[in-house]
Order: C-alpha cells, then sequence, then structure tokens
C-alpha cells in the first residue's frame, strides 16, 4: 500500500509539473478533465454526504469514476439536521476520517480553516466557476478564494395550488388578497404555510431576507456593522411578520412551523402556497409523502415587494479536507462529481443502476437552461434560472451562525407579537458587539 501511494505521488508529480496550457491546450487531459495515466489507482476516498435523491444518483455512478481513475469511494450520508454537528467534530477532530466533505455554504467560513482552496487546481485543469449561477459560485467560496463546488444547490420558488388559485401571486401583495379571498372560500385550507420557528438552522431568515433586500435594506452596512434595523429594513420586516400577525394568511401554526413541516402542511393540502426551495417539487406531488397530484401543484417565481424580487439562494458544497491524505486523489473525484454532463443526466433519468431516482437539482448555467432537463421536469429549471437572475446569499463571514440565530430569535419573538423595531434593533446591537468582539468594527 505504501509502495502504491508513493508511486501514485510520483506519477501526479510529473503531471502537475506541465504547464497549465500544456494541459488543457495540449489535450493531456483525459474526460471530465482528468489526469491521465490513472496516477491514484488503489487509493480509497470517504465521502461525507447529506441524504438526498440527487447523491443517491451521483453515488450510483460511482462505478465510471472508479474505471476512469482507479480510486475507489466509500459514501457516507448523514441526514442534514446532524450534518453540521458532524462537520464541526471533523473539523476539531483533524483526523482527516473523510477525505470530502458536503456541508451548508452558511458553515463555510467558520471551517475554511480545514476546507482546501482549489483556485490553482482549477486554472490548471481548465476548469472555472462561471460555469454556476452567480450566487451558487459564491457560495462555494470565502475571502475570494474557492472551498470547493456548490453540487446541491437551490433557489426560491413559490409553489401553490393551482386547483384553487388560477392565477399565481405577482407580489406580496397578491398574496395576502389571494389569502384572504381563500379564508372566504375554503375556510378549511390555510392560504400560505410559513415557518417562523427559531429553529437551530434560522430557516425564519429564508423568506424574511427577500423582503429586506428588495426594499434595499441589507444585513451588514459598509463598515460591518448591521444593517438591518435602517427604516427600510425594519418596515420590510413588519410586512413580513404581519403576513402572520395582521393579515393572517398563514397556517396558524407557522409559529412552530420548520421549514418540513410547511412542506408537510402543503403536501397534505393544509395549506395552498408555499415560498420553498425548488428540489421540494417531486415531493408534493409524490404519493408515497403527499395527498396531491401532480395536476394540483404548480410553482411561479418568488412574490415582488415593493416593486422588486430578489431572492435568497442556497448552496451546498462539497470540499476537500486539508486533513486528508488523499488530497490529490480527492479533486480528481471532485472534477468527475462535478462534471457538467453527469449534473444534466442526473436530472433526467429516473433510474440509476436499477433504482429509483427522481431530482430536479442542477446547478450548471448549461444545465438550467438545456431543453432536455426542462423538459424532463416541467420547466423548473427555467423557472428557477429566472429567479437567480437576482439572487444572493448570506453573509460569507465566520461570525454568521452566531449573528444569524441572534435575528432568528428576533424573528420569532416578533411573529409571536413582540415589538419589530425593539426587537430587530436589539439585535442589531447585539450583533455589533459580536462583530467588535471578532475584531470586525
Amino acid at each position: 500500500m505504501r509502495k502504491r501511494t508513493f508511486m501514485a505521488t510520483a506519477a501526479v508529480a510529473a503531471a502537475i509539473a506541465l504547464s497549465p496550457m500544456a494541459l488543457v491546450a495540449g489535450g493531456h487531459l483525459e474526460k471530465y478533465n482528468l489526469l491521465p495515466d490513472k496516477p491514484f489507482a488503489g487509493t480509497k476516498l470517504n465521502i461525507l454526504s447529506v441524504v438526498t435523491p440527487q447523491f443517491d444518483g451521483l453515488m450510483l455512478r460511482d462505478e465510471e469514476f472508479t474505471e476512469l481513475t482507479g480510486i475507489e469511494t466509500e459514501w457516507t450520508f448523514i441526514p442534514f439536521g446532524s450534518l453540521q454537528e458532524k462537520i464541526n467534530a471533523e473539523g476539531i477532530a483533524a483526523n482527516g476520517t473523510f477525505d470530502v466533505v458536503n456541508y451548508l455554504d452558511s458553515w463555510g467560513p467558520p471551517n475554511a480553516h480545514w476546507l482546501k482552496r482549489i483556485d490553482e487546481l482549477m486554472a490548471r485543469d481548465g476548469i472555472s466557476m462561471d460555469r454556476y449561477p452567480a450566487a451558487f459560485a459564491r457560495s462555494a467560496q470565502y475571502e475570494g478564494e474557492t472551498l470547493g463546488f456548490p453540487l446541491r444547490a437551490h433557489p426560491q420558488l413559490m409553489f401553490y395550488r393551482k386547483d384553487l388559485i388560477p392565477e399565481p401571486p405577482k407580489s406580496w401583495d397578491d398574496v395576502i388578497r389571494i389569502g384572504k379571498e381563500l379564508k372566504e372560500t375554503h375556510p378549511d385550507i390555510a392560504p400560505l404555510a410559513l415557518y417562523y420557528n427559531n429553529d437551530g438552522n434560522r430557516q425564519n431568515l429564508f423568506i424574511w431576507i427577500n423582503f429586506l433586500w428588495a426594499a434595499g435594506a441589507d444585513i451588514f452596512n459598509e463598515d460591518g456593522s448591521a444593517a438591518w434595523a435602517s427604516p427600510e429594513g425594519i418596515q420590510a420586516t413588519k410586512d413580513y411578520i404581519e403576513l402572520h400577525t395582521v393579515h393572517q394568511v398563514t397556517n396558524p401554526n407557522s409559529l412552530a412551523f420548520v421549514e418540513q413541516d410547511a412542506r408537510q402542511s402543503f403536501m397534505q393540502g393544509n395549506s395552498a402556497m408555499i415560498p420553498v426551495w425548488w428540489w421540494a417539487y417531486s415531493g408534493f406531488y409524490n404519493p408515497e409523502s403527499s395527498t396531491l397530484t401532480k395536476d394540483q401543484v404548480a410553482f411561479t417565481g418568488m412574490p415582488s415587494y415593493q416593486g422588486k424580487t430578489k431572492t435568497y439562494a442556497i448552496s451546498m458544497p462539497f470540499s476537500i479536507s486539508t486533513y486528508s491524505q488523499n488530497q490529490d486523489a480527492a479533486w480528481e473525484f471532485l472534477k468527475w462529481l462535478s462534471n457538467p454532463e453527469m449534473d444534466k443526466a442526473n436530472a433526467i433519468e429516473r433510474e440509476v443502476a436499477g433504482k429509483p431516482i427522481v431530482n430536479n437539482v442542477v446547478t450548471h448555467i448549461s444545465s438550467l437552461q438545456d431543453a432536455d432537463v426542462n423538459a424532463a421536469n416541467d420547466g423548473i429549471q427555467a423557472a428557477a434560472w429566472e429567479s437567480l437572475k437576482e439572487s444572493d446569499i448570506m453573509p460569507q463571514i465566520p461570525e454568521w451562525p452566531e449573528i444569524g440565530d441572534i435575528l432568528s430569535a428576533a424573528i420569532a419573538e416578533a411573529a409571536a407579537g413582540g415589538d419589530v423595531e425593539t426587537l430587530m434593533k436589539d439585535a442589531a446591537e447585539r450583533a455589533d458587539k459580536v462583530l467588535r468582539r471578532a475584531g470586525r468594527l
């Protein structure tokens, strides 16, 4: 084993000695930009991934990767609710148990010290982050450097019951109007499923931030201080909260709902509209999880606020651990895993290695605009592409989880009847203390 590892290292050193132009223009790279001559044959990679049909589809295809490179893989799948704790434990242990790890983008900055920068490798092998929508690309970067590839990434869409709502809402005013009409015509169905619960994953910020950005407000000022307590930010927050407290078009259980609860409410026919990630679409009409049929479910872009639409995008990148003893082999794996051909195939093929796979998630611009991908998924990628044109991500700073928790608690308390202005100003003061402690102010 030691001999094999040494020989692999020597072989790749010779390959890396070639200039980037020689590797790309000279045709020395193999399929999917892989290095020639299988320099890491015999290596075994351990992959940590969230549980999702999308990644099941990739895992079930990895025999191709082994055939092309001689590298074997072992996948460990973790439910999302347990993944952050697992990632934190890996960073603390620093033992390289996993060569490649999958994480939520906002967890990247606090763990950036042990995630490998890949910009030089991308330049060497002719790969550009321009293949992704701008928000997706930024979500896998930290302080101008690339930590990995955003292989699971989501725009927001508004899903609605088209058997109850003939014309989709274009604005949040439309949502309120439609909601009040539904309360008259279908009092047994809540108009809108939202999630205000302070769940520890900051999910109640996901829709709020649409209001904030559309109002021209932001999370941080140019000097790094908290910005959401501006007059524009306060009003946007009030309007988000008043969907529940004043207009009462939300599901009565929205205070207790996390995102999964809201999705269940929609799938069980208890709510007529839900703003949520695009990946949820197939589950909304899956007879194993939903009471709805495909004919009842439709989607549209996120509603505008004050005449403007700006949405939140999120991703779950894959990165290489700097604690790994197999970093070069792991880079070969990332190139294969992220290639555009597989991105497309994984959203079109409904069976992989004999297992049914239903997945509409793609991350490449080419896939979002691809006619075959859209034909296989009812055009949801085209709707997502429109959403992504005006999207942004949460702040990529190590202090964000702590600051986001402060904001999330304030939002939950406001939705329960607390004074919005007082709560948001207090949250801003507490956030500034965190930032000063970190030396950012």
